[in-house]
């Protein structure tokens, strides 16, 4: 009854603040898999010196990244909707075809873009497949945490290929059956779910990122 209800009440605030929606949702769940990832990072260490404790703001920029890209996936799930219907018209059959071309539409064919972007400058469109919102990821966290941008540079040249490797082996297959069997209003809110394990293992291949840039430092400071 309570699972009801809460449908209700989120298909009914889609229907009226749509954006407001996705962003909300998106930036909660977001932030949930930060807050696995921090509690993940705080449990694995035998070292109890080495537990740095929960720290909110990296929780918040978690939270801020998923709020202003959710209203941008939810568009992009649109323009698929409208440009591959799985059904034609007076048939209920799925067109397989089409679901094959949401998929690759929304692995690979979204217009690239220069590296020197770093994701801080893209048009709409060039930033709604899990490809490029790694990009903006690492482009985003770097100016949250106030890397220079020889900073950003090294974190994308070291995140970036196993990165979009692990997302390869992972959003297809999740993607495939978001387009197949979940409705359009619930397509974000699905892949934010999924998204919290996924930013699990983006919060904590960040996270290292972040660690060995603070020990160059540190190190550069030594000398």
């Amino acid at each position: 009854m309570t699972s009801l209800t809460i449908t209700r009440a989120y298909q009914h605030f889609f229907d009226t603040h749509p954006n407001g929606t996705l962003a909300l949702t998106g930036g909660v769940l977001n932030a949930v898999g930060d807050i696995v990832a921090q509690v993940s990072q705080n449990t694995l260490p035998e070292d109890q010196q080495r537990r740095p404790g929960w720290d909110a703001a990296r929780t918040l920029r978690f939270f801020c990244f998923g709020f202003g890209i959710s209203p941008l996936l939810g568009r992009w799930n649109v323009v698929l909707e409208r440009r591959f219907p799985l059904c034609r018209r007076r048939s209920h059959k799925v067109n397989l075809g089409a679901l094959s071309k949401r998929v690759a539409a929304d692995q690979l064919l979204m217009a690239p873009f220069g590296v020197s972007d770093y994701g801080l400058r893209l048009p709409v469109l060039c930033i709604d497949t899990p490809y490029h919102q790694l990009v903006l990821f690492i482009g985003c966290m770097g100016a949250m945490e106030g890397r220079d941008l020889a900073q950003i540079r090294e974190r994308y040249s070291d995140m970036y290929t196993t990165a979009l490797l692990a997302n390869w082996k992972v959003w297809p297959m999740a993607q495939l059956v978001n387009f197949r069997y979940i409705p359009l209003p619930y397509r974000i809110p699905f892949q934010s779910t999924c998204g919290v394990f996924w930013t699990l293992y983006l919060s904590l291949l960040n996270a290292k990122e972040g660690e060995k840039q603070e020990l160059e430092i540190a190190i550069r400071h030594a000398h």
